[in-house]
């Protein structure tokens, strides 16, 4: 069986090191925001290209602290992608203000750029983009419109760990950069974690206090945080696993041009390669107009596979009431036709090929 993902064997190659690191940790007997968090907030920092790196305990908890450093004004409206994972959906409505969808550039999968002016009214003010699957947005372009009406940019690249943009890592484009570390990451930790990347030492300053408590002085609470701290265990793994991040990225971009080259399948809607940078292929995504049966087909073959994500945030239950009456088929289309194919660090060319072969000879 070739699994979609098994991160027992993700991990495997880092045992060696864990071992000492959590006997270190142990015997330290310093558990929370101690030296591990410290260094690798250093490291993770100088690998984006950033100024500061705050370790916070998830992804989700990177965009809703990045957000509410920015003290919007009440009923603020911000702009986000209609197809990306609830999460970032969420982050916006727990820090208080409105997400506004806007559809996505349907070759990329990321927020189209063409569409986000005729969703600006008076109250907006932010624009949260995410890198979809690993791959970058078309940023210029993003960039020049923020710009022109006033809207602070929030980079959500929880899978988009090491992309770039003309030679420049994600997260550092916005206001923040928000990052997850969850296990089936590119940078994945052996449990929960997040971290934003910033050059503004203010703002910094602030995450640091709202992850705990809102609290700069022990005892002293300035803001109204919350307990959100990135583990010390979680931060030592991490740093073992950044070391060896770039590798990982290479390995992923192999077995992703593999994919590109050995499919052909005229049902198949393959990514497209990028002009203006290099994704990381946290996830390597199909489309075909029978998703459900491909995906069972494949599983007859030996061959696992995942949907990201089957549902699109305007069709949740959580979020019929907000986004009553509106319409987004292009982010419809993409879920209802998605399919990811395994591309982890322990799948090799061969397997790769494989399932290409597979896709292939499937063909009506």
């Amino acid at each position: 069986m070739l699994e979609y993902e098994n991160l027992n064997k993700v991990n495997a190659p880092y045992e060696a090191e864990f071992i000492p690191a959590f006997k270190s940790f142990l015997e330290n007997g310093m558990y929370i925001l101690n030296g591990e968090v410290d260094q690798f907030e250093k490291e993770f920092a100088r690998y984006c290209g950033s100024r500061y790196c705050v370790g916070v305990a998830s992804g989700f908890d990177a965009m809703y602290l990045s957000i509410l450093t920015l003290d919007l004004p009440k009923n603020s409206e911000i702009l986000v992608p209609s197809n990306t994972y609830i999460a970032t959906i969420f982050s916006i409505i727990k820090a208080g203000y409105k997400p506004v969808l806007v559809e996505p550039e349907i070759r990329s999968y990321n927020i189209d750029p063409e569409g986000i002016e005729a969703q600006i009214s008076s109250r907006t003010r932010a624009i949260m983009i995410v890198h979809l699957y690993g791959r970058p947005c078309e940023l210029d372009p993003i960039i020049s419109i923020a710009n022109q009406y006033g809207l602070t940019i929030i980079e959500d690249c929880a899978q988009a760990h090491g992309a770039t943009y003309r030679d420049k890592k994600v997260g550092s484009f916005g206001t923040t950069g928000a990052f997850s570390f969850y296990p089936t990451k590119n940078l994945g930790a052996l449990g929960d974690g997040g971290a934003i990347v910033t050059d503004n030492e203010e703002i910094a300053a602030k995450l640091k206090a709202l992850r705990n408590y809102g609290s700069e002085t022990k005892y002293f609470n300035k803001y109204i945080g919350i307990n959100s701290r990135l583990d010390e265990l979680q931060a030592a793994f991490l740093r073992i696993k950044l070391r060896k991040l770039e590798k990982v990225n290479d390995h992923k971009r192999k077995l992703a041009e593999e994919y590109l080259r050995k499919i052909v399948n005229s049902e198949i809607v393959l990514p497209i390669p990028m002009e203006n940078g290099e994704a990381v292929w946290h996830i390597f995504n199909v489309r075909h107009p029978r998703r459900d049966e491909l995906k069972k087909f494949l599983l007859t073959k030996g061959i696992g596979t995942e949907i990201h994500y089957p549902l699109p945030p305007h069709q949740q239950s959580s979020c019929k009431k907000l986004f009553r009456g509106q319409q987004f088929p292009l982010s419809e289309l993409i879920h209802q036709t998605t399919l990811s194919l395994p591309i982890s660090t322990f799948h090799t060319v061969n397997d790769i090929e494989y399932i290409s072969e597979v896709i292939s000879k499937s063909e009506r």
